[in-house]
């Protein structure tokens, strides 16, 4: 009787094994070629998302349609942002990404900008009204950050093909594309590098919803 209940015993912690290692691949493939999660970590893109937000990032969105003007993406800012040796050590760098993957902590290397000009565009700053202009026309950016002006820094950049330049929406605040002009690349950042496309905050509870798509127009 005894071994027949050790027999059983152990048949049940391989079948609970056996089911976290499934839930866990399935997962995996999931948000490896599907849908991931990240962690806002900073004040870049408000109002659209705050700090410690939580938002499902779609992989598959730009797979069928093109970037255009106005989607917000979530990138690698590796090369570009971020320095490629950004590294802390094999045990932490373990202990941070596995925090990453649940969403509980910010990857430092990921971030989240506005597109505000895509291949053969010319984005200025500032046209005499004070706007932003791609490609000669000034244009109204009903999502920036209240009390923001579109740039305070002066800018006048052509986007070469397979490449993007990205802004975040509270300006004063954000590190994007024009943070990095006169480094190597410009401040533009390879479309290769773009992981997908935030379309739903997941956390905090009341601030569940879906982001829309805002296409910014220009000639």
């Amino acid at each position: 009787m005894n071994q027949v209940k050790r027999r059983s015993r152990k048949l049940g912690w391989r079948f609970v094994v056996l089911a976290v290692v499934t839930v866990f691949l399935f997962t995996a493939v999931v948000r490896n070629v599907w849908v991931d999660v990240y962690y806002i970590p900073s004040e870049s893109m408000e109002p659209l998302l705050l700090t410690g937000d939580r938002v499902l990032v779609s992989r598959t969105d730009f797979a069928s349609a093109p970037i255009r003007r106005g989607d917000v993406v979530v990138f690698d800012g590796r090369g570009s942002f971020t320095p490629l040796n950004s590294g802390h050590g094999p045990l932490m760098d373990a202990a941070i990404g596995t925090g990453q993957w649940l969403g509980m902590v910010p990857n430092n290397n990921i971030y989240v900008k506005r597109v505000l000009g895509v291949a053969g565009d010319t984005v200025k700053c500032c046209s005499i009204s004070g706007l932003l202009e791609i490609n000669g026309v000034p244009i109204t950016e009903s999502y920036l950050h209240p009390g923001d002006a579109p740039s305070a820094l002066k800018f006048e950049v052509t986007v070469p093909e397979g490449k993007l330049w990205l802004m975040g929406d509270h300006r004063e605040v954000s590190l994007d594309s024009r943070s990095l002009l006169g480094m190597p690349g410009g401040g533009l950042i390879s479309t290769s590098r773009v992981i997908g496309r935030p379309w739903t905050t997941v956390w905090p509870l009341g601030r569940i919803h879906v982001l829309e798509r805002d296409a910014v127009r220009a000639p």
